[in-house]
């Protein structure tokens, strides 16, 4: 295995296809690539969407799961590590990774995100950071990251270790 990336993605039923379409596409193509999976490890939303995908090209997976939620768990997972917090699960999310890729998600996505963004900022984590702006998902987030650039609030050089990543392609190439 040429590493882990940790995927953030969404849990819900409720999202546009097209989302589940390119989290499957980017997970198969990083496994084919040689990497393993890390994430949320449930059944539900794109999280069982990249489960499926996993499961069926025969990649790494690794949930990590807290015990609350072990309704949820994807039976089929290569590994699964179980947590006893929230907290706890988005530090072991990142734990061995080379790099963090943000799918489209929600709320639990943006706070895995800038939780990371933070953790690179202050130098206690390493890897790298894309967000798969898929159709423009992220161009939100980047004009307000681009506000606290302007406004002195962020650093160019903070604002630049974040990639949003146009295509899987490109979040892999930056890997390789």
């Amino acid at each position: 295995m040429k590493g882990k990336i940790a995927v953030f993605c969404s849990a819900s039923f409720e999202i546009d296809p097209k989302y589940n379409r390119v989290a499957r596409e980017f997970v198969r193509a990083a496994s084919l690539c040689g990497y393993g999976i890390v994430s949320g490890g449930t059944v539900k939303g794109t999280m069982g969407e990249i489960s499926d995908e996993l499961h069926s090209c025969g990649g790494y997976h690794l949930g990590v799961i807290p015990r609350f939620m072990q309704q949820y768990v994807y039976p089929d997972l290569t590994e699964t590590v179980w947590t006893d917090t929230m907290a706890e699960r988005k530090t072991l999310l990142r734990e061995g990774t080379c790099a963090v890729v943000a799918l489209p998600g929600g709320i639990g996505t943006l706070d895995e995100v800038i939780e990371t963004f933070a953790l690179v900022h202050l130098k206690q984590y390493f890897g790298k950071i894309f967000l798969l702006n898929h159709d423009g998902f992220y161009e939100p987030l980047r004009q307000l990251l681009r506000h606290y650039v302007d406004t002195g609030m962020m650093t160019e050089a903070t604002m630049s270790k974040i990639c949003f990543a146009e295509s899987k392609d490109e979040i892999l190439s930056a890997l390789q």
